[in-house]
């Protein structure tokens, strides 16, 4: 299978290629050239698989550049010992818990695999270059990424974060990381500026030039990277596979799924699988009080022109949503020439309004709603004591918007973090005394998951900060002689 830029001036790519380089060299996001088929046969001979199993399966119908063999391979690697669970919180709300990795939140799911499937990819096709992964993180990602390529040979990680936007156990995570080819700086601003950054770094002709003489690709372990889009289509499969089996669906019937959304991969993801002829019903886009794509969804109406509110959910403080950008492509019919008119006038003037027939295809894929900060504290709060399920701030914000949008359709919602990641907000909303982890296990008598304990104890490797205009000046200073 090949991939195809969302703009349309980059010739296709196959999956060795298009992983490697992350971004497409015109600046687009490269997508499937079409969409394999998931049979209900097919279906139903996954549900005795184990996820390790399912993942190889469905990577496999996307990445047929791989054999199922390196796949499966790659994927016993990346999830040895990795629970990806559902659980029943109500008899009609499921839980779909992403958190079980090493730093305790989805983005392990899929940069778990990603070191894999770029080594792959790198004996393909590097030629003994060194790869440079460039992130732009919102909290999580940053610290996956750093974990899933720590001291892998070939490869070195930069991290740039919001300095005041992430919460403070996600930093601690980022800047006590070990690993000699790891390097993580803070970035006076937003996360749509460090992620702006980081795009225009990808399209600097100076910077790869200068990284080239050096033998040095750039390369991505965003979302935009297709690397790690991919590997999260499994986990909806997965997921179905478990319902299934443990008797909340029948099979075939319709799910509805609830997604907290910020840049727009996991939902993205879930979208693939139901291209792929997974039995999807409604896919419901949850926003926090940055509601810029519940807006969109609502208006046709795409404005980013609005101040970035931080909130307990830093994950989703996000006004520009790059996997956005794959989904115009898709529903617009594989049009690169409005993608890239879209695009140009965000970039430009803040804004874009979708034509009516673009408008009309989201309104048959997609359901957006938001939910505000005092809401995500009230259904902490209420699950917990209704229930007895600790939600982080971001998995509350799909539960809120879930309970909006209930249909006759078991409905599944993606818990993206641990709530120990949160401890201020979740303590907060559980009215516990203190808001240090020892302080929401002693309220939710339960246990911290291991990699957040004794976070304090380690030693700060990284205290840097620069300015947006000085990202590429800092990646260069340490990669080039």
């Amino acid at each position: 299978m090949r991939y195809i830029s969302t703009r349309g001036e980059a010739p296709p790519a196959e999956a060795p290629a298009a992983i490697l380089r992350g971004l497409a060299p015109d600046g687009g996001l490269y997508c499937p050239e079409g969409f394999p088929a998931l049979t209900p046969e097919r279906l139903a001979a996954m549900s005795k698989m184990t996820y390790t199993q399912r993942s190889a399966e469905i990577l496999g119908l996307f990445l047929n550049d791989f054999t199922l063999e390196e796949l499966s391979a790659a994927c016993e690697t990346a999830y040895l010992d990795f629970p990806v669970p559902v659980r029943a919180v109500d008899d009609k709300i499921s839980v779909l818990e992403l958190w079980h990795g090493p730093t305790c939140a989805f983005k392990d799911i899929a940069l778990q695999i990603l070191p894999e499937l770029m080594s792959l990819s790198a004996k393909k096709l590097s030629d003994g270059r060194r790869f440079h992964i460039l992130v732009a993180t919102s909290g999580d990602t940053g610290k996956a990424a750093l974990e899933g390529f720590k001291d892998r040979a070939g490869f070195s990680v930069l991290v740039f974060y919001p300095k005041d936007g992430v919460s403070n156990t996600q930093k601690l995570q980022m800047t006590t990381q070990a690993g000699e080819n790891v390097c993580v700086c803070a970035v006076n601003g937003s996360f749509d500026d460090a992620q702006t950054g980081v795009k225009e770094i990808f399209t600097d002709a100076g910077v790869n030039k200068a990284l080239a003489e050096n033998n040095i690709v750039l390369s991505s372990a965003n979302s935009i990277n297709l690397g790690r889009l991919l590997p999260q289509v499994a986990y909806y499969v997965s997921a179905y596979c478990d319902m299934v089996g443990n008797g909340t669906l029948s099979a075939g019937r319709k799910l509805d799924i609830t997604v907290p959304t910020g840049n727009f991969g996991n939902i993205l993801a879930a979208n693939y699988a139901k291209m792929i002829g997974l039995p999807v019903g409604r896919l419901i886009c949850a926003s926090n009080s940055n509601n810029v794509l519940a807006d969109f969804l609502a208006t046709g109406v795409y404005d980013r022109r609005r101040k970035l509110r931080l909130t307990s959910s830093p994950s989703m403080d996000i006004l520009v949503s790059s996997n956005f950008e794959r989904a115009l492509f898709h529903l617009s019919g594989g049009d690169a020439e409005l993608v890239r008119a879209l695009m140009s006038k965000l970039s430009a003037d803040g804004i874009y309004t979708a034509p009516a027939a673009l408008k009309r295809a989201f309104d048959g894929e997609l359901t957006g709603g938001w939910c505000d900060e005092k809401r995500v504290s009230e259904t902490i709060k209420s699950v917990w004591e209704q229930d007895g399920y600790l939600l982080d701030p971001h998995t509350a914000v799909a539960a809120a918007v879930a309970r909006e949008n209930l249909t006759e359709n078991p409905m599944l919602i993606v818990a993206t973090a641990s709530p120990f990641k949160f401890t201020e907000s979740v303590c907060a909303a559980l009215g516990a005394e203190g808001d240090t982890l020892e302080a929401l296990e002693t309220a939710a008598k339960q246990t911290a998951p291991g990699p957040l304990r004794n976070l304090g104890a380690k030693a700060v490797r990284f205290t840097s900060v620069t300015e947006k205009s000085g990202m590429k000046e800092w990646m260069l200073d340490r990669l080039v002689d």
